[in-house]
């Protein structure tokens, strides 16, 4: 059976190395907690762990979310291409992306191909318009570096609007 101890936040240093110049008697909790509960591990602290995800990881999700938005891009993609150059086949796409939800691309590029032979070459060419976008097209740097900025930016706000509700600051400026 396992168990686990909360300690409270107070006690609790999100920092895994020493900061520069203490000793291990000015770490915010005492090592004497950490001996008392059954199933708290002090470990190197590269990563974090994230519970909830069940068997995938994090990153395995946003993969899978990346997945299935590649999916979209690429019907967005070919829509617009055969608005241009094939009305029908544009009409028959449209109907179809009407008619079925894009939320599971994979699921999505499999009943579009199963519609008709038509449709199946318009799943074809879906199939091909997603791998050439996520092999050649998609900016990877970019998305680490706005998903990082985004973050950031988002915490900044979300602390600063706090401090300034629970101040009583009035903003004179």
């Amino acid at each position: 059976m396992e168990s686990s101890t909360i300690l409270p936040l107070s006690n609790l240093s999100i920092f895994c190395q020493k900061p520069h110049g203490t000793t291990f008697g000015a770490l915010p909790f005492s090592f004497k907690q950490l001996k008392t509960t059954s199933n708290i591990t002090l470990a190197n602290c590269q990563k974090m762990h994230v519970s909830g995800f069940g068997e995938a990881s994090p990153e395995t999700k946003a993969a899978k979310n990346l997945h299935n938005f590649f999916t979209y891009v690429a019907v967005r993609i070919v829509i617009a291409q055969l608005a241009d150059t094939t009305p029908e086949a544009h009409k028959d796409l449209l109907e179809f992306v009407d008619r079925h939800s894009l939320n599971d691309g994979d699921k999505f590029c499999a009943a579009l191909m199963r519609e008709s032979p038509n449709h199946k070459t318009l799943a074809m060419r879906i199939l091909e318009v997603r791998s050439a976008y996520c092999n050649r097209d998609f900016e990877w740097d970019n998305l680490e570096r706005l998903a990082k900025k985004m973050a950031d930016e988002a915490n900044t706000k979300i602390m600063r609007d706090y401090v300034l509700e629970t101040s009583h600051v009035d903003n004179e400026k």
